[in-house]
């Protein structure tokens, strides 16, 4: 699997534009002068090791904590003071770590429920059907409740869910925690496969040389600061990268 880095949209305005954030826990200053930026048609991987300020980064962006400095620009409009609620609605999806599903619901009333903000029914239908099609293993267990899927299926409903609302950028918090190898594999090509759709993805990751190999662009969290930005082969040939992350 292989980031195809010559996107067509390098020239564009990014959809999702952080500039100078900086965000505490009280006095610990977690997040410094981060800048990030996500265009039309990527993946971006974010990487760093525990502590390292990731999950911030991406509480951040949804909004889950306010950062004390800095703005965070979705398609141009400034939403640093803006409620989680209001990026959701203007397209922001996110599937959680440990997935987060909702355990005593089917996987239908799941999938449903990533749609609650739509109002365009027939629609609705045909992105369930395509779900269904892109998880097949979930068409099997439709109106089993979702708390009695195994860990890779309840990874497949998770991101079935948030893409039930068509987002316009797709969050993933650690996508590979928890599964087997075997379903680490399958579940990066499933995003891989998502993205050639369509889907706009920022995924936070410890996962590097996964992440790397079907990303376009990434950067690197040192104790809360970017300490390396580049285009994923870039990173994966990076002797930094090879020695702190990558096991090389």
């Amino acid at each position: 699997m292989t980031g195809d880095v010559t996107l067509s949209t390098w020239h564009m305005t990014p959809i999702l534009r952080l500039t100078n954030i900086n965000t505490f826990y009280g006095p610990m200053h977690i997040l410094q002068e981060v800048n990030i930026e996500i265009l039309d048609g990527e993946i971006v991987c974010l990487l760093g090791g525990n502590a390292s300020g990731k999950s911030t980064t991406l509480k951040t962006i949804l909004g889950l904590v306010r950062p004390a400095s800095g703005t965070i620009e979705f398609y141009g409009d400034a939403c640093q003071d803006r409620p989680t609620s209001y990026r959701i609605e203007r397209g922001m999806a996110v599937v959680p770590e440990n997935r987060r599903i909702f355990s005593t619901m089917s996987v239908l009333e799941n999938l449903q429920m990533g749609a609650y903000l739509r109002r365009d029914g027939e629609a609705i239908r045909g992105d369930l059907d395509r779900m269904l099609a892109l998880f097949p293993r979930l068409k099997d267990r439709l109106h089993q409740a979702g708390g009695t899927l195994s860990g890779g299926e309840q990874q497949m409903l998770a991101i079935g869910r948030a893409l039930m609302s068509r987002p316009k950028l797709l969050l993933m918090d650690e996508p590979s925690m928890g599964l087997a190898p075997i379903l680490v594999e399958q579940n990066f090509e499933i995003i891989q496969q998502i993205n050639r759709q369509g889907t706009t993805i920022f995924m936070v990751e410890q996962n590097a040389n996964m992440a790397l190999s079907i990303a376009h662009r990434g950067y690197v969290l040192q104790t809360g600061r970017v300490v390396l930005a580049d285009k994923a082969e870039n990173l994966l040939n990076n002797e930094l990268m090879r020695k702190a992350y990558l096991g090389r």
